[in-house]
């Protein structure tokens, strides 16, 4: 037998004590008086798993390659002062997206852009060059592509299959969404045939064509790793992740299903090394029509608000509202004067429906606002101290990305453990918080949580806390775990934290 084949073995092994179960049941079940004290039931076989063979990768290539164009921006050279833009709304900090615009995914540098080749050295203020990739979805010259393969460009070239060059004009681009239209003064253009991102599926085929590094016409293939995922910063796209390999220059390109249809936009990478490590993100194609249609309507996106901070609903987090299952978005701050607000949500509900439509997790409720438009009607169905209520919201409009719906992250917990105190009244007007218990010391398991000292203690399980005795009081009465609703700075978090 082979002992590097553990798999054999395990495959082996079982087969044997099957069959000698088998051969007990048939021979030596019955007892003296002729009965059956008990039974075995038969291994049952599992059907098999059909195959369906692999996409003919060739004939997608073939009809596709002349709808996909190479985008090259010429940009002018920028002091490292101009990253701090208002343009770029909060964006500034962290790692280079290789054309001396900033990532968005702020000090997670693992998360970037692969639309920009590496940025040559800068010498009398030369201009800067990037590369990235786009699709011609109109005969008369429409280009879909991601808004940062364009963003900051004073002018952007496409190159055709046959190699026509073409001044574009940018028509519109969404920071929010990463998603650009773009034009060209030209007719009777080949186009893809675009699909819905729902058609496929984790472990369907799928095909990208696009320019890495400046190689024109590249295929690559893989499949769907996972879908609805949500990224550091950018909780407003629900990402298709695969494992198809795209590196710098690939930005804006389309991503192919198995029957040739477009399903996304290839967009973001997850590397250390700036190159592919087998997890890429690709925009569902419905959000980047979503956005084309608002340009080449009005020259503009909206994107809905309904002004909240939310956060993931985990096991602690579940047991402490008394939910049956960790789903849902956990509100950890309603907005002044916004949708939420005037709808009736507060913070510690946890809203476990969009417009009929489960949530599973936080990520799923900021992408359903951010492809809504201002003045849709969101019905939310929301838990708040143990049952259920029907909340209706009339969405508000977002003037800045900032404002899109941001998700807090959840920390785990331990035993309950905090020196606290009211705050004073200038530290009260200073703050802008009303009222809470000011941290001054943390032990045990509170400081495992990520409580820290000079964070304020709003709320426990959604309940204003306003004195030490009552936030002692409302901890005794849990025997297991307490969510606290902690302010850091200008942030509102739950953190769960584990007792006993």
């Amino acid at each position: 037998m082979n002992s590097r084949n553990p798999a054999l073995l395990v495959s082996v092994g079982a087969a044997v004590a099957v069959a000698a179960i088998v051969g007990l049941s048939a021979a030596g079940a019955a007892g003296s008086d002729g009965s059956t004290p008990f039974a075995i039931a038969a291994p049952t076989k599992a059907a098999p798993i059909p195959f369906i063979g692999a996409p003919n990768y060739r004939a997608i290539v073939a009809a596709n390659r002349a709808a996909v164009v190479g985008i090259t921006t010429e940009s002018k050279a920028r002091d490292e002062s101009d990253d701090n833009d208002e343009d770029d709304q909060g964006q500034s900090q962290g790692q280079g997206n290789g054309n001396g615009r900033a990532n968005p995914f702020g000090d997670n540098p693992l998360f970037r852009f692969f639309g920009q080749m590496p940025q040559m050295p800068r010498q009398n203020q030369a201009p800067e060059h990037a590369l990235g990739s786009g699709f011609i979805v109109s005969p008369n010259g429409v280009i879909l592509t991601n808004a940062h393969v364009v963003d900051g460009a004073s002018e952007v070239t496409v190159t055709l299959m046959d190699h026509r060059e073409y001044k574009a004009k940018v028509l519109g681009k969404d920071k929010a969404t990463d998603v650009a239209v773009i034009k060209i003064d030209a007719k009777d253009l080949p186009t893809v045939h675009m699909t819905a991102s729902s058609t496929v599926q984790v472990g369907d085929y799928v095909l990208a064509i696009g320019a890495p590094y400046g190689l024109e016409e590249t295929a690559t293939a893989g499949i769907v790793s996972a879908k609805g995922r949500s990224l550091p910063n950018d909780r407003s796209v629900p990402f298709i992740q695969t494992d198809v390999a795209v590196n710098p220059g690939n930005s804006g390109g389309p991503l192919f299903d198995g029957y040739g249809n477009v399903v996304g936009i290839n967009s973001q990478i997850y590397s250390n090394t700036g190159g592919f490590q087998g997890v890429a993100f690709a925009i569902p194609i419905e959000v980047a029509t979503h956005v084309q249609e608002q340009i080449l309507k009005t020259g503009k996106v909206e994107h809905a608000l309904l002004g909240v901070g939310i956060q993931s609903v985990d096991a602690s987090l579940a047991r402490s509202f008394h939910l049956d299952t960790p789903a849902g978005a956990l509100v950890a701050k309603v907005d002044d004067d916004s949708a939420a607000a005037r709808a009736g949500i507060k913070a510690g509900d946890v809203i476990l429906e969009y417009n009929g439509a489960k949530l599973v997790d936080e990520g799923q409720l900021s992408a359903a606002v951010a492809m809504a438009e201002p003045g849709d009607k969101a019905d939310l169905k929301v838990w708040r101290d143990g049952k259920t209520l029907d909340l209706t919201a009339k969405l508000g409009a977002v003037s800045s990305r900032a404002e899109l719906v941001k998700t807090a992250a959840a920390t785990g917990g331990g035993k309950l453990g905090l020196g606290v105190r009211p705050l004073t009244a200038d530290e009260s007007s200073q703050s802008g918080i009303a009222s809470g218990l000011l941290v001054e010391r943390v032990q045990g398991a509170a400081a495992r949580a990520g409580i820290q000292p000079g964070d304020v203690v709003l709320a426990v399980d959604g309940t204003a806390v306003t004195n030490v005795n009552q936030l002692r009081a409302m901890v005794e009465k849990h025997d297991t775990s307490v969510a606290l609703l902690i302010q850091r700075g200008d942030s509102r978090i739950f953190v769960p934290v584990q007792l006993g």
